[in-house]
């Protein structure tokens, strides 16, 4: 496996979605330079204009559904949805982790934007199965949670006659993704099969493991030859994104976070819903030899908001932040031990990059030479 650091951000190849040019600048900061030079946001704009008209010629009751965690993104989708007139239907896969400043967030989103809001929980055994199923199968704690936040809008939209879903940014122009991935405006079952984090399976994949029945997994199920046209699109496609920005316009309509409660990566405004969370992204250590700081600070660096020399020199300053409070969350809701995470994790070490030294794992060509391992 090739092992290549992009020149500009600090992203390697070995994230999924990067590729690394011969000028030796990753796929993810080619998508930064297309939204600065080569998207015509005033004419993406203006098609937004009839994604709306659409939507409103459409509808019968609501216009829209805005999947929601009460993060700031989705308070920024909200707003955005009403500044055009959409009545939006809010809708939430109830983490079985919620923080507690991600339910003061959520209520402060019903109350301040006025939404009408469905929060969706799965029963908490059924969860927990499929959980454990996930992390000890593909090592993905966060599968269910994105095949739950996937599917639910998609299903509620069809069986409710809504016409429109409105997604936040486009993973693929913001993180990664090739030329046709970064300029798409739609999330629909092809994007979901390569993107969404499922790894390749659906709720049917999972019947059988962990005593999961098709009953228990009729949450995480996608509708199947849908008798009524939904159109699924990434806000992202259709005005700049960016995270900074919209945080100020949530925070100025009563989204809150701290700055010094800083979950996972660099930014203390995202993250912060669900205790978990931060395991989805601890994973990509093992897997991709990156912690959530080298999404989150190449980011930075493409915003101008710090430089690479900046955000490698912060990166070796942390370290391997180990979310161990999330962990013994986890492994409790679980019924298992800190050992079982670890050897589940253990298993899912890429030793395509990781070379054992005696008794430590390194990674070779490491972007941090005198990286504490």
């Amino acid at each position: 496996m090739s092992f290549k650091y992009c020149q500009r951000c600090v992203l390697p190849d070995t994230r999924p979605g990067i590729v690394i040019d011969d000028e030796g600048i990753c796929t993810g900061c080619r998508g930064h330079e297309d939204k600065e030079s080569k998207i015509d946001w005033e004419a993406r704009a203006k098609a937004f204009d009839a994604v709306v008209a659409d939507a409103k010629e459409r509808a019968t009751g609501y216009d829209c559904i805005v999947p929601v965690s009460g993060g700031k993104d989705s308070w920024y989708q909200i707003i955005k949805a009403q500044e055009y007139g959409l009545k939006v239907l809010g809708v939430t896969w109830r983490t079985p982790a919620r923080t507690e400043i991600g339910q003061r967030n959520l209520d402060r989103m019903i109350d301040k934007l006025g939404i009408d809001h469905i929060d969706f929980s799965i029963s908490p055994d059924v969860e927990r199965r499929f959980m454990k199923a996930a992390y000890e199968q593909v090592g993905v704690t966060g599968l269910p949670m994105h095949m739950a936040l996937f599917a639910i809008p998609i299903r509620l939209a069809v069986q409710m006659r809504v016409p429109l879903i409105l997604w936040g940014e486009n993973p693929q122009l913001e993180y990664g993704g090739n030329d046709v991935e970064r300029l798409s405006d739609r999330l629909d079952a092809d994007w979901l099969a390569v993107h969404g984090c499922l790894q390749s399976t659906d709720a049917e994949s999972w019947v059988g493991i962990e005593g999961l029945t098709e009953g228990d997994l009729a949450a995480y199920r996608f509708p199947k030859d849908p008798d009524f046209d939904v159109r699924s699109v990434f806000l992202g496609a259709f005005f700049k994104w960016n995270s900074f920005e919209n945080t100020k316009i949530a925070a100025a309509r009563g989204f809150g976070y701290s700055d010094t409660d800083i979950k996972t990566g660099s930014w203390s405004f995202a993250d912060i819903d669900c205790h978990f969370i931060s395991l989805h992204h601890f994973i990509k250590w093992y897997k991709f030899g990156i912690t959530r700081d080298f999404d989150t600070l190449s980011v930075q660096i493409r915003y101008g908001i710090t430089t690479r020399e900046a955000a490698l020199a912060q990166i070796k300053e942390r370290g391997l932040r180990i979310p161990e409070d999330d962990i013994r969350r986890f492994c409790a809701f679980q019924g298992e031990s800190p050992d079982w995470f670890w050897e589940v994790a253990e298993r899912f070490r890429n030793k395509d990059i990781w070379k054992q030294d005696g008794n430590d794992w390194t990674i070779p060509g490491f972007v941090i030479e005198d990286w504490r391992w």
